[in-house]
Formats: structure tokens, C-alpha cells, sequence
């Protein structure tokens, strides 16, 4: 069974590289109907409830509330198939004409902050920018790529994924996340974005996404940060919108996963 929709064609989409460039905030570009469907049933299908599972990392403090797993060992076969599909030659060459992007990308089969992503009602994700390298490779994170997996997902429900101007004043675009929908985008110092309002579905729904993260060996000069990690960032006129790390939880992220389950491990 053929992984993308049959009216998709990867070539064809590339050439949309100046309206991925020139889409405001900062390069985006959002794609329906992607992925063939029954492929896409499959993976929802397979997608675990993350708060019963112990091998998972958990987020909860005021800037965001969520759930994440940690390399494939959660994934379905079907998942599996997908993913390693996205991290393969074709889905490379593809993204690299895409965002024109020279140097070239090499995915992430650790899936470092990748896989399954899942908030509960009343989770949310403050706006923020991304860790800049990956803490295992030591490569530049270049493009997030994020498949969404919800169906029948209502406006009321909430957490629209949102990219922020460069000064924090105005969200530039708003999207539902429905239900094969792509959104891939540039890792870049100012790419603010996020869901930062509380997720109002029903109790007995969640917001599920697949997300994939692609990366280079060195990046233009222009497009290094001080900042390597997750910085949260506050919205203009909401007042304690975002609150700043711990010490604690700055030395955590500053520790790869591995070297993280192995103490956790001794602990226990």
C-alpha cells in the first residue's frame, strides 16, 4: 500500500520552495489529504494512550503539559513503515529542494523529542523556540515536520497550532489540527510557535501528532542562536504568559536521554 495520498507528488511540491520562503513568520508551508489515508488509520490505530505508559517522558509544569515518546520503541509496525519513509532518500531530497536549504539533511533515527505527541484536555504548549542541536549527534536541527492525527477535530476543541511574529505581538497563522495535515517548517532562531491557550476537547479525546525533526552538519552563520535549548516565550500583553526553567530543569535538558534512563534506572 502506497504510503502518500495517490494525488500527492513529492517533485511537484518541491517547487512550491518560494511559497514555503516567503510564507510569514518564517518559513512554512502547511499540506492537506498528504498521506493515504488507511496509512494514516493505521498509525492513529496504533498510537498508544501515552499516560499509561511508564517509557515515555512527561511534561508538566506551566509552560507546557504533555506527553512524548521516546525513540521507536512505541511505534507500530505501520508507524514504523511511515517514519522510516520519512527519514529515507526520497522524503530528504524532497524537503531539501522544498526549503532550499543547502546543506545537506540528515534525519534523526533516535528521534530525539520526536515520535508520538499526545495532550490531554486542559494541556497546552506556551510558545517557543526549539532546541538548535541534537544533544546525541551534535548536528543543527534544520526543519520540524509535523503530522496530525485527529479526526473530526472541531474549531471549539482547541489547540490550533500557531506561529508568532518575530516580536511576540501578532499570531501570523492559526491552523486546526486536523487529520492528515502537514505542517513542516525552518528551525530557526525566531520560529515562535506553539499551542499556548489550554486544549478544551472532550475528556475522552486528545490531541495527537506524529512529529519527525531533520538536521545538518553546520548551518549559515546567520542562523545561530545563543539559545540551544527549548526558550519559551511570553506573549505581548499576557501577563505571566511563559515563566523561565529551573536549574533543575535546564541541567536535565542539557543531559542526552540515554545518559537520563540509565540515572533514572540507578535510582530505581
Amino acid at each position: 500500500m502506497d504510503l502518500l495520498n495517490q494525488n500527492i507528488d513529492l517533485t511537484t511540491l518541491a517547487a512550491k520552495s518560494n511559497e514555503y520562503l516567503e510564507t510569514p513568520p518564517f518559513p512554512n508551508i502547511v499540506f492537506h489529504d498528504f498521506f493515504n489515508p488507511q496509512i494514516l488509520d493505521e498509525v492513529l490505530q496504533e498510537f498508544p494512550d501515552l499516560s499509561k505508559r511508564k517509557d515515555i517522558e512527561r511534561f508538566n509544569d506551566h509552560n507546557q503539559i504533555k506527553l512524548a515518546t521516546r525513540g521507536e520503541a512505541s511505534f507500530g509496525e505501520t508507524t514504523k513503515r511511515l517514519v522510516h519513509f520519512l527519514n529515507s532518500e526520497p522524503m530528504l531530497k524532497f524537503l531539501q529542494t522544498l526549503t532550499g536549504i543547502d546543506e545537506p539533511l540528515i534525519p534523526d533515527p533516535y528521534f530525539e523529542g520526536g515520535g508520538y505527541h499526545e495532550i490531554k484536555p486542559g494541556g497546552v504548549l506556551k510558545i517557543h523556540t526549539d532546541f538548535s542541536t541534537n544533544s546525541i549527534t551534535k548536528l543543527d536541527r534544520r526543519i520540524n515536520l509535523l503530522i496530525y492525527l485527529n479526526k473530526d477535530w472541531e474549531e471549539s476543541y482547541g489547540g490550533h497550532f500557531e506561529l508568532w511574529s518575530k516580536d511576540m505581538i501578532k499570531c501570523e497563522r492559526k491552523i486546526l489540527p486536523t487529520f492528515n495535515t502537514v505542517a513542516i517548517f525552518s528551525t530557526i532562531p525566531l520560529s515562535h510557535h506553539g499551542h499556548p491557550n489550554p486544549l478544551t476537547c472532550p475528556p475522552d479525546r486528545s490531541r495527537k501528532s506524529l512529529a519527525l525533526y531533520y538536521y545538518s552538519n553546520g548551518r549559515p552563520a546567520n542562523e545561530i542562536s545563543e539559545d540551544k535549548l527549548t526558550t519559551f516565550k511570553g506573549r505581548k500583553d499576557v501577563g505571566r504568559d511563559v515563566i523561565p526553567k529551573t536549574t533543575r530543569e535546564i541541567i536535565r535538558d542539557f543531559i542526552p536521554p540515554i545518559i537520563l534512563k540509565a540515572l533514572k534506572s540507578r535510582k530505581n
